[in-house]
């Protein structure tokens, strides 16, 4: 999510596709007429790694503290196995039909639609879209919980903790979305150049920050806190154990998060070798780097708090000092998810415009741009009213609705379920299935609908649990009124 959060962007030669002609090979252009890819297994793990670490980090203390130090690790275990083995699959489906020469699929959902039926490729589109709805909810909530934690660490600091600084959450969410607002309407805000290189500083800053507070916190107990079996009944009620319990899968499957952009990544990659074939080696150099991060990151959490292990590591007030450290975590929090927030929204955005244009192409009020001079840029700014006045809508919906649940482990929980089994399990396995011609009921298929079959189990679980924790926490919540 860039972390879990910035997509790679395929290259274009201007607005023109340029054929190759005699079927040679071009020093410039790839068989497909695009200029030549040039990644590399390292490129293509560092986009992978720079897109999984993100925000979803920030929560894994708390799943690791649900499930306890036997279940934690071998859960985040287990999930970074079927990401692997998932990811493998879905990178044979980058061509169809020869692995060397076959078409290219440029994006996730080319490879649904090259691959599967037509409903399929409607089923796809409606869960990508509302998951990408929902990622905006959960870093609006994420960015303003942020923005709290730097008020009131220095708040703490200056009162020396004898002052409770409670804050309402609203006007930093109302603050977020009014910066939204304004960026959404930079056109192609994604393919910015430099919006990789701004995340993947920001998401190792903050994450790197969290590791080593946590690695200082057990130093300064001077013994490791938990238990095997993680949060004890007592502290919360059977029932509460168990949903929360599941929604810590949700929340590890979110931090695992990345399939919608694989495809997209592996279109960066140079041939020869096959793509597929770099791109597992990528995959797993990448999923083994991440998961001994989330490890460490989740381990060292639950080791420093136990039991009180906070929903964000960074936020939830089991770190005090240094104050101006904390303040910097959350800081590149915020920056990395203004952009996050941009480039998850970019692929709905891009998908009401064009089907607007579509469908109502004479609208003036949906096709036409006016040029507009900015002073100190060369270059008018493009002003669509439309654009406007959707994405605007679209912010202030996602805003008001963070406002009314602002629970940032329940998101990210749900989040999590609703895009692991679709995004990550069921499509690859699909589409692998249709590419390799495996046939029905052979070992092989058996032992694939066996995989999915249970990583289904998990999302639902997951889900329910999650959502037993919006309840939960709406008994006592009341919106635009509860501060924390």
């Amino acid at each position: 999510m860039v972390g879990e959060d910035a997509a790679v962007k395929h290259q274009k030669v201007g607005d023109f596709s340029i054929n190759v002609a005699g079927g040679g090979e071009s020093k410039c252009f790839d068989d497909d007429g695009r200029l030549k890819r040039t990644g590399t297994v390292w490129t293509a793990s560092a986009h992978i790694i720079t897109a999984v670490i993100g925000s979803g980090v920030l929560s894994l203390a708390w799943a690791v503290a649900q499930l306890g130090w036997i279940a934690g690790p071998i859960v985040m275990i287990l999930f970074s196995f079927v990401t692997y083995f998932t990811s493998s699959l879905l990178s044979e489906c980058y061509r169809s039909g020869d692995p060397v020469d076959g078409k290219r699929n440029y994006t996730y959902m080319d490879a649904v639609q090259s691959n599967l039926s037509a409903l399929q490729v409607k089923i796809c589109g409606a869960i990508q879209y509302a998951n990408l709805f929902g990622v905006a909810i959960g870093y609006t909530i994420a960015s303003s919980i942020s923005m709290m934690a730097i008020k009131r660490s220095n708040c703490f600091h200056a009162s020396g903790g004898k002052n409770p600084c409670r804050i309402n959450s609203n006007p930093y969410m109302i603050m977020f979305g009014v910066v939204e607002i304004f960026v959404s309407q930079i056109p192609d805000f994604d393919q910015i150049w430099w919006l990789s290189i701004v995340a993947a500083i920001m998401s190792f800053t903050y994450s790197t920050i969290g590791l080593g507070l946590g690695i200082a916190k057990v130093a300064e107990n001077g013994k490791v806190l938990g238990s095997l079996t993680g949060i004890s009944i007592g502290t919360v009620t059977p029932m509460q154990k168990i949903w929360r319990s599941t929604q810590a899968l949700g929340d590890i499957a979110f931090a695992y998060s990345y399939s919608l952009i694989l495809i997209e990544i592996q279109d960066t990659l140079k041939s020869p070798p096959v793509e597929s074939k770099t791109m597992r080696k990528a995959t797993i150099t990448s999923v083994a780097v991440t998961t001994l991060f989330y490890m460490l990151c989740g381990c060292f959490g639950y080791a420093a708090f136990g039991d009180q292990s906070p929903g964000n590591l960074l936020t939830g007030f089991g770190f005090y000092n240094p104050f101006w450290l904390l303040d910097i975590a959350n800081a590149a929090i915020v920056v990395h998810l203004v952009g996050a927030y941009q480039v998850y929204s970019q692929p709905l955005f891009a998908f009401v415009e064009k089907t607007a244009a579509e469908r109502y192409p004479e609208s003036e009020f949906i096709t036409r741009e006016i040029q507009v001079s900015v002073p100190g840029f060369k270059a008018p700014f493009r002003l669509n009213l439309f654009r406007m006045v959707w994405r605007t809508v679209f912010v202030i919906i996602t805003t008001v609705l963070s406002m009314l649940l602002p629970f940032f482990n329940d998101i990210v929980g749900i989040l999590g379920a609703f895009g692991f089994w679709p995004l990550t399990v069921y499509y690859p396995i699909e589409m692998y299935v249709v590419q390799k011609k495996i046939p029905k009921w052979s070992t092989k298929w058996v032992c694939l609908q066996m995989l999915s079959a249970a990583c289904l189990v998990i999302s639902i679980m997951a889900g329910v649990g999650s959502f037993a924790g919006v309840a939960t926490d709406l008994q006592v919540y009341k919106p635009f009124k509860t501060s924390y």
